[in-house]
């Protein structure tokens, strides 16, 4: 599935992932392909996703995410790199 992450500054990341993990506000949840589609709000922590078995998370502010037909998009105010 891809993924895109991007604040008002930059594109942080673009391209094809196996998961996603994200801070919804309710709690963490992990999006794989083909799920459902869905908007949620995100509280500031990590985000990370898988590319051929190697992990890699960003600390991150509020924002949301959507995801639809296998498209996961992220839009946050500010990350930090761990």
């Amino acid at each position: 599935m891809k993924l895109e992450i991007v604040t008002p500054d930059q594109i942080v990341f673009s391209g094809e992932v196996s998961l996603v993990t994200v801070p919804g506000t309710s709690g963490r949840f992990t999006i794989l392909e083909n799920h459902a589609p869905i908007i949620s709000s995100l509280s500031a922590g990590n985000i990370t996703w898988r590319v051929k078995n190697t992990d890699t998370s960003i600390l991150a502010s509020d924002g949301f995410v959507e995801v639809s037909k296998n498209v996961v998009s992220i839009a946050v105010e500010g990350i930090t790199n761990e």
